[in-house]
């Protein structure tokens, strides 16, 4: 991660790129600091909408022009929102890379946001709603949300709601591009072959001539968190739980330890202690994880899992049991070097996605303004002592301070 280079245009767009001499395929993004919790209540979803209607018409192009103009080179174009980000991105040939930032650039700076367009999209969107709505493992987590972050942008539907999104026009975009849209808070980022001479050369050619603004936006932090227990009935036939609290930011210096801690209770490895318990020696639950996401001013601790409804409060106890062994009991000498050597795997396994890569330079340098070298973050992982998992552990797994929502079937 050493290698990757920055330079800042005059408007303040930061072009970022890290040179990988043996690939053929080059990754590309422009990556936003606007997300879903900068909307008011009236614009929930808009940010998410935007990301939808950037294709479907520019100043000089027309929705199929957008959708195609890669594909018949065997490329493809996506974006996507998160809560603090709207982002899209491309992969292609490298022999394509021009083709495709200046599409980005155009999708990004010059959409229209055609009137026909946006009935239309907004069509889509509220089936993009019903889809998730008709999948309790998603709802879940989207209502969870709101539990956690009531009255708080945090705790909206990223999508928005059947409302919002029957009332948005034309200039419902404009307006909230107009009031969130920072040229310093915009990377462009990308992974290829290509030297960083060649890239800043194309790049400045379609990103130089869009004019700098500047945001007066201020984003609010959550406040007076207070635990919630919720139960809803669905026309479900498993129960769906959701466990968790507010966590620590993206700058508090407790953040690296606690998600390695988090990996240890609930990561993607088959050997995590909930699976461990849950799955592989009750056989509860088919999957169960626990996920960390740290944001700007705050953070977001879920334990996610699905069983049989005559089942849901011997899981919950399972889970009250791991998280207070983790309390009380510091872990030894090998289940910590176990802990570090597993998360250092799982990192440096997922840097060999060049478009993960890609996508994690831009949000870093947007959120942290730099991209941490991955060598830094090996050392800060082996620094971590059994005795600072565990006071994270006495901190955040008060189970006193957790909220839980869960659907159970309707009763018949």
């Amino acid at each position: 991660m050493e290698d990757y280079e920055v330079y800042t245009l005059p408007n303040g767009i930061r072009i970022a790129h890290k040179q990988m001499p043996h690939t053929q395929i080059a990754h590309c993004g422009i990556m936003l600091d606007i997300g879903s919790r900068d909307e008011q209540p009236h614009q929930q979803g808009l940010a998410h909408f935007w990301e939808h209607m950037a294709f479907k018409g520019t100043e000089k192009r027309k929705s199929y022009h957008i959708i195609t103009r890669l594909e018949t080179v065997g490329g493809e174009l996506n974006a996507y929102t998160t809560k603090e980000k709207v982002c899209f991105h491309a992969s292609v040939l490298d022999a394509h890379f021009e083709k495709a930032t200046e599409l980005l650039a155009d999708i990004t700076f010059h959409s229209v946001f055609p009137e026909k367009q946006i009935e239309r999209e907004r069509g889509v969107v509220l089936e993009e709603m019903s889809m998730y709505y008709d999948s309790p493992e998603d709802a879940i987590q989207d209502d969870f949300d709101e539990l956690v972050f009531p009255n708080h942008a945090l705790g909206g539907n990223i999508l928005g709601t059947t409302e919002t999104v029957g009332s948005f026009q034309r200039g419902h975009l404009q307006q909230f591009i107009a009031e969130n849209y920072d040229t310093s808070r915009i990377v462009f980022a990308s992974v290829s072959k290509l030297s960083f001479k060649q890239v800043l050369k194309i790049a400045e050619k379609y990103f130089r001539d869009v004019p700098a603004q500047h945001a007066a936006r201020q984003r609010q932090m959550p406040t007076n968190y207070v635990a919630r227990q919720t139960r809803v009935e669905r026309p479900i036939t498993q129960a769906q739980c959701a466990i968790g609290r507010p966590a620590y930011g993206l700058t508090d210096p407790r953040r690296l330890p606690f998600f390695m801690l988090v990996n240890l209770l609930g990561g993607p490895g088959m050997n995590s202690r909930l699976n461990m318990n849950l799955r592989e020696k009750y056989g509860l639950v088919y999957s169960i994880d626990a996920s960390y996401t740290p944001y700007l001013d705050t953070g977001f601790l879920g334990i996610y899992f699905g069983t049989d409804p005559r089942k849901v409060d011997k899981a919950q106890a399972l889970i009250s049991k791991e998280l207070k062994r983790l309390r009380e009991q510091p872990l030894t000498t090998l289940q910590l070097h176990q802990t570090k050597e597993q998360l250092i795997g799982q990192l440096a396994m997922a840097e060999e996605s060049n478009n993960s890569f890609m996508l994690m330079m831009a949000k870093s340098l947007l959120d942290i303004d730099r991209v941490e070298a991955l060598n830094d973050i090996f050392n800060d992982i082996k620094a971590v002592t059994a005795g600072q998992l565990q006071t994270l552990a006495q901190e955040v797994f008060d189970e006193n301070q957790f909220s839980s929502l869960t659907f159970v079937p309707e009763k018949q």
